[in-house]
């Protein structure tokens, strides 16, 4: 283990060791991301503006921060989306997610929800985020609806406010009482 730039006297011995000897040396524990964070913030609550505009809103039971990578590991978050005008497009929430500093892109895992202000919802087990060019998408299924309609489909494409929206396999689309099926 690396602790100030220098490697510590016991871990040089083993390592020496087992080189010496033939034999690996087996670690006897598993790094998990609060250990190797460079740090730990809980009860998070940040608000990302452009122009003194609020466009993004994070919150997270926890986030592990990462200064090398400039990333962002989040559990239990939701993160809200403004447009240009500082009013809330959507909101999605997750198990966990992982947040870019350099770029503003996220990525939402486990019972992904995301809403919006007028009842839209969209759940998946994946949900991610491309700042730069304001899209959404997910390699996995996922389920949408809004009033009469309901979409289901094995990947999607589609703006921060669900407007238009792209679909690989739809499965169905209902409209009242009937369904309308892909390519009717």
């Amino acid at each position: 283990m690396r602790r100030g730039g220098a490697v510590t006297p016991l871990l040089a011995a083993l390592a020496i060791s087992a080189a010496c000897s033939g034999e690996a040396v087996r670690p006897t524990a598993t790094l998990a991301a609060s250990d190797t964070a460079d740090q730990v913030l809980e009860g998070v609550d940040v608000v990302l503006t452009d122009a003194g505009i609020r466009r993004t809103r994070v919150q997270a039971d926890s986030a592990f921060l990462f200064e090398s990578s400039q990333i962002a590991s989040l559990r239990r978050l939701t993160v809200t989306f403004f447009d240009a005008n500082g009013r809330e497009t959507s909101t999605i929430q997750a198990d966990s997610g992982q947040y870019a500093m350099r770029d503003g892109s996220m990525m939402a895992w486990g019972n992904v929800l995301a809403t919006t202000p007028d009842g839209k919802r969209l759940r998946s087990q994946e949900l991610r985020y491309d700042a730069r060019n304001r899209k959404i998408w997910s390699s996995l299924p996922f389920v949408f609806d809004h009033g009469d309609r309901h979409v289901e489909g094995n990947s999607f494409e589609s703006d921060p406010e669900f407007r238009d929206i792209v679909t690989q396999q739809p499965r169905a689309t209902q409209r009242g009482d009937g369904i309308v099926l892909p390519g009717q």
